[in-house]
Parts: C-alpha cells; sequence; structure tokens
C-alpha cells in the first residue's frame, strides 16, 4: 500500500466536516476509495459519543471511533462502548475552584458519561444551538453523574489564554486542551486523542507508523505525535501546523482529498 499507511484517522469538527456541519461527496469518495485500497478509516473526536452518532450514522460508519477526546472508544457497528475513561468529580471540582481563583467565575458545561450522556450547560456557557444540550441553573446538577471532561469559557481570556492558565494552575490535577473555538476542556489527567487511538489501532492491529492523521486544533497535537503522519487543514491552529508533517487545503475545500489521492491514488 502507497506510504504503507493502513489507518486513516480523522477528526471531525474543522477537518471531515465542513463549516454547515455536512462530509462532502469528495470527501466520502476518497474515504470509500482508500478502503477499497485496505485501508481503515477511523474517526478521532473530541465530540463524546451522543454528539458524534448522528454523523457516524450519515457516514453508515460501522467501524471503530475515538470519542470524547479519547475517553471512548465506541464500537458504531455494533452500537457499545468498549472503552470509557471518567474524570474524577470531586477532583474536577478541585481543579475548577483553583482556575477560578486564579482567574474569577467561569462558564461551565459537563460532558455525562455513557452512551446517552447528556451535555449539561450552566448559566452563560455559550453552545452550538445546533447540538442537543440539558440547560441547567447552577452547577450542583453538574456533579450529579459520572463525567468525561468539563467546558470552560472565561468573559476575558482567550481560549488559548485560558487554556495555558488552567495548566499553569490545575495541571496537576486535569488536562487542559483547547479543541475549538470556545472550546477549552478539563480531561483526566493525561488522556489525549492519542490515548484512544492507540487502543483503537491496537485493536485492529495497527501500528502508529502505519497511521496517517488529519486535524485541526491543539488536541489534536498529541494525535500527530503518536500516528506517523500527521496533516493540518489550511484553517488549522498555529500550534498544530508547527508540529505538522504537512499542510492541507481547508475543510471547506476537501483537505484530505488531495493528499490522500496522493497517498493512496490513482483511484
Amino acid at each position: 500500500m502507497s506510504g504503507g499507511y493502513r489507518l486513516v484517522a480523522t477528526d471531525l469538527d474543522g477537518t471531515l466536516l465542513r463549516s454547515d456541519g455536512t462530509v462532502s461527496q469528495g470527501s466520502r469518495d476518497v474515504l470509500a476509495a482508500v478502503a477499497a485500497k485496505g485501508a481503515a478509516h477511523i474517526i478521532v473526536t473530541g465530540r463524546a459519543v451522543p454528539w458524534t452518532r448522528h454523523v457516524l450514522e450519515d457516514l453508515g460508519y460501522q467501524g471503530l471511533a475515538v470519542c470524547g477526546q479519547g475517553a471512548q472508544v465506541y464500537d458504531a457497528g455494533a452500537g457499545r462502548l468498549l472503552t470509557s475513561v471518567t474524570l474524577d468529580r470531586q477532583v474536577a471540582a478541585l481543579a475548577l475552584a483553583k482556575i477560578e481563583a486564579e482567574v474569577g467565575p467561569l462558564a461551565v458545561a459537563a460532558s455525562q458519561d455513557g452512551l446517552d450522556g447528556e451535555i449539561l450547560v450552566g448559566p452563560g456557557y455559550a453552545y452550538n444551538p445546533d447540538l442537543p444540550v440539558h440547560l441547567i441553573d447552577g452547577t450542583e446538577e453538574l456533579w450529579a453523574q459520572p463525567l468525561n471532561k468539563l467546558y470552560i469559557q472565561h468573559p476575558g481570556l482567550s481560549d488559548d489564554e485560558l487554556t495555558q492558565v488552567s495548566t499553569d494552575v490545575a495541571g496537576d490535577l486535569v488536562s487542559a486542551t483547547m479543541a475549538g473555538a470556545g472550546i477549552v476542556e478539563l480531561l483526566p489527567l493525561g488522556l489525549t486523542k492519542a490515548t484512544g487511538l492507540s487502543l483503537a489501532a491496537r485493536r485492529l492491529g495497527v501500528s502508529a507508523a502505519e497511521t496517517i492523521a488529519f486535524g485541526d486544533m491543539p488536541n489534536d497535537v498529541p494525535m500527530f505525535a503518536w500516528a506517523g503522519h500527521g496533516v493540518a487543514m489550511a484553517n488549522a491552529h498555529p500550534e498544530l501546523k508547527q508540529v505538522a508533517d504537512e499542510v492541507t487545503a481547508s475543510n471547506d475545500d476537501d483537505g484530505i482529498v488531495p493528499v490522500l489521492t496522493r497517498i493512496f491514488g490513482p483511484f
């Protein structure tokens, strides 16, 4: 197989998904052609399963998906979780308190564990209205059920600044990452997309060197470090472009297509 790659790992938002939340026919066709040549496609997303499932269904996706920033390995064909890592709620509450002591009050949301876990959105948290959420009045309900992660926003700090402050003051308790505009996440310590991808790849019998990965945000940095080849989209965050092996066209311009055509083609 060209380049020796047997696994194509793609992020969703800002990578495989266009700005309107859809996957182009060109991207669908090239992924089908790659599969016909014997390589697997795996989605690796910060979204938890409940926010990912409808995308998988639209794609007719039956394989493994890495969701929740690496916390969940989901078997789409069987409709079941193979692994699920939760965020210790006492530790998360302590981390949140330490960050707020440093920068002031935060707007907070939380992703509940499980196939049907809800996204709980607290007062003032700006969220995507196209995705299902459960609005809550205070913070008490945040801690009622097991969680995968917390989302935090600050009225004055940029996403990069909030991520850095969170790492500086609570990095011994949780991992902080930026997954998109307005999306700063607090995760179980040490958890990254690479964690879940490595588990899924092992199940598929594929090595890191045989994996090519596509992404757009700092949360994709560990995935690029793990994979044999990392491709940043033109719309990617500068931090990811700095560690990418190459930069392709944007998500709205089907950036995965020319790279996969060059490596696996002609189709």
